[in-house]
Order: structure tokens, then C-alpha cells, then sequence
């Protein structure tokens, strides 16, 4: 959410930055809300002030009639039926309880009118989307993401090479048919080797980020609808990729940002805490509505996968959180080097950002069969929007006044991607598929397979 004080003073900045995030918001309307409720705010804060100045004057008066006709607020003569200072009887003890019921019976709609100005705002508010990095691209379309860097060359294979489906089928990895029996469509079984594959990944991920200063969590599976609002999710409505549980109020998380977002949330952080690392291991469920196509053949776009995710909550200040993306998306270029899978890195477009994030960087792997790159990491930097929304603050030194952190997420590895990546980039002529060299350490053999081709 942003600052309601900068959406003012740069209405026609912000709503330029939804037009080129093809965003909704309606700053006029937030304009509007904001303006209406400060003006009745400050209606019921002098109706507050002039009803103890009545107080005290019907105890030991301290006014005469002109003074205290001085202090009436020129909008409260009409609903206080006071039209000539001769109606202003400051020692009149009578009259002044009177004044002071009629100022009571004025208070309860002020509130009320001011409580659902605010609501109406906060509405609003959340509807805007965050901020853009100035180096942003703009666009919509995956033809308008710029490409950073190409980093390592699509290997030129003897053989025709074999997608993953076919692959993990011929080796007995994963059995898609008896996960569409259980759970529907896009849900499967790993079997086999790939059970350990999937293990080692998880590992391999967790070690690389535990050397980076990370703290390694689980994290639960669900989250409340408040945590996935505050985060930048929508977990209700037709347009939603969130399952809801029946009958509870929880949602199952799509990602570990949601749930170690949420981890902090009302807190202010003492000085010195930042920047807090947290790398979460979590089921990861999504509805994937409307997916479908060559591209989401297989692992590729499932409903439920394992994810190792990395977040960081760092000073509120964009220098500060450029420097941590780039951080994290150096440690996402590192794991798949190590796993010796090329790869290419995308700055992507405004309107297709997401309304939290200010920057983000995809990691495309090369999937040979495919013959075409496809994602398997992202990593956004969030500023203060998600922080705003969870609240959760730091204090710089001592005594200081509280500021909103900035926050920032990235896949270190969406394991069923990681593993398309691996059996595609590794296949062999004989059938197998030959381990990185990065993970011999966690796996109990070399290579998979063969299994000879027909």
C-alpha cells in the first residue's frame, strides 16, 4: 500500500504508474475519500475540544459570552441553533448543559461518518499498486520484458532430446495418472529417484542460502486471509489463484512469502535487527485457473510443488533494497549455475509486475524439450508496500521514530521446475540422466538410469 501523504502530493504521477502497470485504482476517488474525511475529522475534533471547553464552563466558568461565542466553530452555529451572540449565555449553567447534550448527541454520527470515510479509504488504498523502478521496462506482453544477460550456451545434443514427461515416464519418476486419479488434473506422484532428487535440491538450496546468512524455516502450509491481503494476494473472488479451506478461515499459501511475510507482521524491529533473512521450505498450492498448452505440459504448471523461498526484511530505504535484489537474485543465478543449466535473466515489464512488487527479475532456464527458455525464478523487491499493509516497522537507533521496512522475496528453487531443469539439460543418448556435479554430495549414486530408448 502506499503512503496516502505521496498519493496526494503526486496524484497525477500515480495515477500515470497505474496506467503503465495496466492496474486498477481510482485516485480521484481516493482524493476524494482522503479530502472528505480530514474535513470531518477536523469537525469532530473542535466539536471535541468545544464540548470540554462547556464542560469546564459549567463548573467554574472562565469565559464571558463573547469569548465563548469566539470559540464556536462557524459550522456548529446551524446545528446548534445558535444564531446571535446574545444567544451565547457563558455563566448560564442551564444553557450551557444543554449546549453540552446537543454537542454529545452531534459526536456519534461524526465517528461514524469518519469511520467509514476511513474504511472507504483504506479500500482505495489497497487498490493501488506499488510504485515503479524507474529502469523498468514498460509493457505488458513477454515481448517487452528486457533480457539482462544470456548466461551459458543450450547444449547441442546427438540425440532428439526428450521433454521431462517422457523422460521421468521411461525412468518411472513420476506417475501423473495415479495423481489425477487421487487429486484431478496437474497433480502427481515423484517415485523412485526422484524422490531423492527432489530431497537433494531442497538441501543443496537450504546449504547455499544457510552459508548466506539465512535462517532456515518450514513454514505452515496456511495462512489467514488478512496475511495473503497484507502480502498483496487475492484470496477471494473469481480471478483468484488462492484455495480456500471450507468452513475455516484459512487459505493454503501459493508461496512461503506469504507465510514468512506474515511472520512479522505488527511488530517494530529494534535497532540493529536488519536485515532479517529468512529462507522458508513450503508446500506451494495454486488453482492455476485458465493454464493451459505445450508450456504447461508436465511439472511445469501444477497445482501443488515444493519451494524453497528466500525473504528478507531490510531498512526502508531503496538503495538499501535495490542492493538486497540484486543480492538475491545473485544467489538464484549461483543455483542454477551450480546445477549447470543454462539460463537467461529477465528485467520484467511494469504491467506485468504484480501490484506489490517495485522491480523484479525472472530466471529462465533452457528446457530442451521445449526447445524454448522457461521460468523457474523469481525475485521482487516490494519496498514498503507489503510492510504498510502488515505493519511491520523499525526503529534506526533508539528513540527514533518507527519506519516501515522494506521487503523483498525470491525463489531460491521451485522444486518441480528445478527438476524439469535437470532431467532435460542432463538427459543422456543411453537413456540416463547424469547428476550436477553440486549434488553428488546429497545423492546416494551419479546418475539415473539408462533405461535404453525404444
Amino acid at each position: 500500500m502506499l503512503d496516502i501523504k505521496y498519493v496526494v502530493a503526486n496524484a497525477e504521477a500515480v495515477a500515470q504508474n497505474i496506467k503503465n502497470r495496466f492496474a486498477h485504482g481510482d485516485v480521484p476517488a481516493l482524493l476524494e475519500a482522503y479530502q472528505l474525511r480530514n474535513q470531518v475529522l477536523t469537525q469532530l475534533e473542535q466539536l471535541r475540544y468545544f464540548a470540554n471547553v462547556i464542560a469546564k464552563q459549567t463548573g467554574k466558568p472562565e469565559l464571558d459570552d463573547a469569548g465563548l461565542y469566539g470559540l464556536i466553530p462557524a459550522w456548529l452555529f446551524e446545528p446548534l441553533a445558535i444564531e446571535e451572540v446574545s444567544d451565547c449565555k457563558a455563566k448560564d449553567r442551564v444553557w450551557l448543559v444543554g449546549i453540552g447534550k446537543q454537542i454529545k448527541m452531534l459526536v456519534p454520527d461524526l465517528e461514524k461518518q469518519v469511520g467509514e470515510l476511513e474504511q472507504k479509504q483504506e479500500v482505495l488504498a489497497r487498490q493501488l499498486p506499488n510504485l515503479t523502478h524507474p529502469d523498468v521496462p514498460l509493457g505488458c506482453t513477454d515481448d517487452d520484458h528486457r533480457v539482462v544477460r544470456l548466461v551459458g550456451t543450450p547444449r547441442q545434443f546427438e540425440f532428439e532430446p526428450e521433454d521431462h514427461v517422457v523422460i521421468s515416464e521411461r525412468l518411472g519418476l513420476v506417475d501423473f495418472e495415479a495423481g489425477a486419479k487421487v487429486a484431478g488434473q496437474k497433480f502427481y506422484f515423484l517415485k523412485n529417484q526422484m524422490v531423492i532428487l527432489d530431497l537433494a535440491l531442497q538441501r543443496f538450496a537450504i546449504d547455499v542460502l544457510v552459508r548466506k546468512g539465512f535462517t532456515p524455516v518450514v513454514t505452515p502450509d496456511l495462512a489467514k486471509p488478512s496475511i495473503l491481503e497484507g502480502i498483496g494476494f487475492n484470496p477471494r473472488g473469481a480471478e483468484t489463484q488462492v484455495y480456500s479451506v471450507a468452513n475455516h478461515d484459512l487459505c493454503l499459501v501459493g508461496t512461503a512469502e506469504i507465510t514468512i511475510g506474515g511472520m512479522l507482521a505488527g511488530q517494530i524491529l529494534d535497532p540493529g535487527q536488519l536485515p532479517v533473512k529468512i529462507a522458508g521450505i513450503s508446500h506451494c498450492f495454486r488453482t492455476e485457473a485458465g493454464s493451459a498448452g505445450r508450456e504447461s505440459r508436465g511439472l511445469y504448471r501444477v497445482h501443488q510443488f515444493t519451494k524453497v523461498e528466500m525473504f528478507v526484511f531490510c531498512e526502508g530505504d531503496t538503495a538499501v533494497s535495490d542492493a538486497q535484489h540484486e543480492e538475491l537474485l545473485a544467489i538464484e543465478e549461483e543455483i542454477f549455475q551450480a546445477l549447470e543449466v543454462p539460463y537467461r535473466v529477465l528485467d520484467i515489464a511494469a504491467g506485468d509486475l504484480g501490484a506489490p512488487a517495485y522491480r523484479k527479475f525472472d530466471i529462465e532456464a533452457w528446457m530442451p524439450g521445449r526447445g524454448a527458455y522457461g521460468e523457474v525464478t523469481s525475485t521482487s523487491n516490494c519496498t514498503d508496500f507489503q510492510a504498510r499493509r502488515l505493519d511491520i516497522r523499525y526503529r534506526s537507533e533508539e528513540g527514533a521514530r518507527p519506519r516501515f521496512v522494506h521487503t523483498l522475496n525470491g525463489t531460491a528453487i521451485a522444486l518441480s521446475r528445478g527438476l524439469i531443469a535437470v532431467l532435460e539439460n542432463h538427459q543422456q543418448a543411453d537413456g540416463s540422466v547424469t547428476m550436477p556435479k553440486a549434488l553428488l554430495p546429497y545423492l546416494p549414486w551419479d546418475r539415473i538410469g539408462p533405461v535404453l530408448r525404444r
